[in-house]
């Protein structure tokens, strides 16, 4: 089984103290079976651009996230410690620079963690925030079709395995891999209709890292919008040859995550 719970502490305790130094290694977003990767800001990237991705989220724990509705963050299982009430954590949102004097920040209420999360697959969750964001949403995707073709990753997370998450967003691009080629990287870690993969499988070079856990993979759905259509959940180091991020597949959670936010208001 993956050792998220291990990642998972590390980035609880010091994921608000990173967030201010920007030199502590950060929270977990790709975790190797049996032990933990250094977790996926974006490798290979670039910054992105203010306004570029308005429904990004960065989490207090060492996180990202993506505004599901204006008061609900939907992000990785593996951020968050259960399901019920919580106010311990932070949403920044609205900025590229996390500090930035415009950032928003606003404080959680209540976590809802997927049903029968165990650390492998189901790799998604939910935070109630306290007050709306006025920032537009990233809509999910409930049909598999958009999984293929070529994403957009982005987040605060390390720029290289092992190395500090970053004060700038950044953003990359990763093109579909298949359920057969990953499991043919990852054998029976992978969890094939659950999980997505993505990345340059043959040169690498290109992925999430350490901090992007929780943080979304989207592209453009016919109508020329943003959808998400994966989670940052876990893989073996950051952006090596042979390995691509493996990421929570949204359009097979889509309906359990409508009801799961209809249930959280707002």
């Amino acid at each position: 089984m993956r050792n998220y719970l291990k990642v998972l502490r590390r980035c609880t305790a010091v994921g608000a103290v990173a967030l201010a130094a920007f030199s502590l290694q950060p929270s977990s977003a790709h975790a190797q079976d049996p032990e933990p990767r250094p977790g996926p800001s974006v490798v290979g990237g670039v910054d992105a651009a203010q306004g570029e991705f308005p429904f990004m989220v960065r989490l207090s724990m060492g996180c990202g996230g993506a505004l599901y509705t204006q008061q609900i963050v939907l992000t990785a299982a593996h951020c968050v410690n259960g399901s019920g009430a919580n106010t311990s954590i932070t949403a920044t949102a609205g900025v590229v620079d996390l500090q930035s004097s415009q950032a928003v920040k606003v404080k959680s209420t209540r976590v809802l963690q997927a049903p029968g999360y165990n650390g492998v697959g189901k790799d998604w969750a939910l935070i109630k925030l306290a007050q709306p964001i006025n920032l537009p949403t990233l809509k999910i995707a409930d049909t598999a079709a958009y999984n293929e073709g070529t994403f957009t990753v982005a987040g605060w997370g390390a720029t290289r395995e092992g190395g500090p998450q970053q004060r700038y967003l950044q953003k990359a691009e990763v093109p579909y891999v298949d359920d057969a080629t990953c499991e043919g990287a990852y054998g029976g870690s992978l969890t094939p209709g659950e999980e997505i993969c993505a990345g340059f499988l043959e040169k690498g070079g290109v992925d999430t890292c350490q901090g992007d856990s929780g943080g979304p993979m989207f592209r453009k759905d016919n109508a020329g919008a943003w959808i998400q259509v994966g989670i940052v959940s876990w893989g073996q180091g950051c952006a090596r040859p042979g390995y691509p991020g493996v990421y929570t597949e949204v359009s097979t959670f889509a309906s359990a995550i409508r009801s799961a936010a209809a249930g959280l208001g707002g």
